[in-house]
Order: structure tokens, then C-alpha cells, then sequence
């Protein structure tokens, strides 16, 4: 489990494909190797990737294709930089909010304004993600711990979410150096999916039936 609360910009050092079915990522990272051990769980860009190598402030990574495909992990290159943050030890300080390193979607930057000492930043999502993002709500954005300060309606095709960024945020995650179109990983709240998954099982198969959109044939295509 993570918390969302970055503890380091990495870089990396080398990625090594193997066509579309996996890759092994090289991360300099001497904020974050003190005390990994082989098998650690380490958050890259809000996903959880296990260290498969250590040596001394470098560590590396293997990522299986379904991660390289629904996240920007397939996307990284040699001197890109990344979000770290180790996982939380039994008795941590719970600092941002529960994250686990399941990347939901791949959302973009729509726009970015700068407003004095903070940045206002929104962000396209899928549709499929939107109703789990509740305004004063929690989402992760590319492993960062954010409060969710406006939500585009409902009814919208195009779906989005505001945050808000203060300048230590900006200074010390990727998150300052995006740009419009910029691609980020997003992980909603998992609260919002298992009360989801829990109501659609509570009133029977019809129940079941219309939360998953069969009985009215409008369930999400996205």
C-alpha cells in the first residue's frame, strides 16, 4: 500500500523491450534504494513494480505487458524522470490518502494555469473512470496524492476533474513540468469501487443486471 506522498523524483537509466509482452525499467533512485531489498515494492509514476535488481542507488524493475499497455510506463525512456515512493511499513504515517499502485486509466492535461502561488491543473478522463471522482474527493495522478477541487457534469461526453497544486507539489513531483497533452496515470479512490462493486450485488441478479447496464443495454463502451 502506498499513500501517495512522493518521496523522490528517479530517473531512468535505460529501458529494455521485449516487443509489447514485458520490459525491464533501470531507475536511478538513491532517495529510494536505502533499505529496498530484492522483491520490494516500489511505486513508479503511481504503479507498483517490483525491484528485481539492486545495485547500490540503482534499482530495476520488470513490467509484464498488460501494465505497459494501460499505463505510461510503456511509453518511458532513457533520462525521463519519475514519481518514486517505497510502500508504507505496518505502523507508517498515513500522509496523503490509501493508493495501491493499480493504475484505473491514462487520463491528459487539458489545461494548466498558474494562479499566483498555486497551479490549477485539469485533467481529461475516461469516461468509464468519471463517476468515481467525486468533487473534495481523493485521486492519485501519477502516484501524487490529490484532492479533486471541481469535476466536469454528469452528462458530459468528455469528462475531466480539476486539482490544485501548491509549489511544493510542483517543485518536487513530475507533475510541475507537464504540459498540455501531457499523459499521467490516475488511480481513483478504491472506496468509491467497492462501494460500486457492493451495490450491484445487493438487491440480486436484477440488480446485478441494471448496475452493469445489460437490462437497458447503456452500459459504458469506454
Amino acid at each position: 500500500m502506498f499513500t501517495g506522498i512522493i518521496a523522490e523524483q528517479g530517473r531512468v537509466l535505460s529501458v529494455e523491450r521485449n516487443g509489447d509482452v514485458s520490459a525491464t525499467v533501470r531507475l536511478h533512485a538513491p532517495g529510494s534504494t536505502e533499505g529496498l531489498a530484492l522483491g520490494g515494492s516500489v511505486a513508479v509514476n503511481g504503479v507498483c513494480l517490483t525491484a528485481t535488481a539492486i545495485d547500490g542507488k540503482d534499482f530495476s524493475v520488470d513490467v509484464m505487458g498488460e501494465t505497459l499497455v494501460r499505463s505510461t510506463i510503456g511509453e518511458l525512456g532513457a533520462g525521463d524522470t519519475v514519481n518514486l515512493e517505497r510502500c508504507v511499513p505496518a505502523g507508517g504515517r498515513l500522509d496523503g490518502h490509501v493508493v495501491q499502485g493499480h493504475v484505473d486509466g491514462v487520463g491528459e492535461l487539458l489545461e494548466r494555469e498558474a494562479l499566483g502561488n498555486w497551479d490549477r491543473l485539469r485533467f481529461g478522463v475516461p469516461v468509464r473512470l468519471a463517476r468515481y471522482i467525486a468533487e473534495k474527493g481523493s485521486i492519485a495522478v501519477d502516484g501524487v496524492s490529490l484532492t479533486v477541487t471541481g469535476v466536469s457534469d454528469a452528462a458530459e461526453s468528455a469528462p475531466w476533474f480539476e486539482v490544485g497544486l501548491i509549489p511544493t507539489t510542483l517543485a518536487e513531483t513530475g507533475l510541475g513540468a507537464k504540459s498540455i497533452g501531457s499523459k499521467v496515470n490516475l488511480e481513483v479512490d478504491v472506496l468509491a469501487k467497492y462501494t460500486e462493486r457492493l451495490l450491484a450485488f445487493a438487491g440480486g441478479p436484477a440488480t446485478r443486471s441494471a448496475a452493469t447496464g445489460n437490462a437497458t443495454g447503456t452500459g459504458d463502451v469506454k
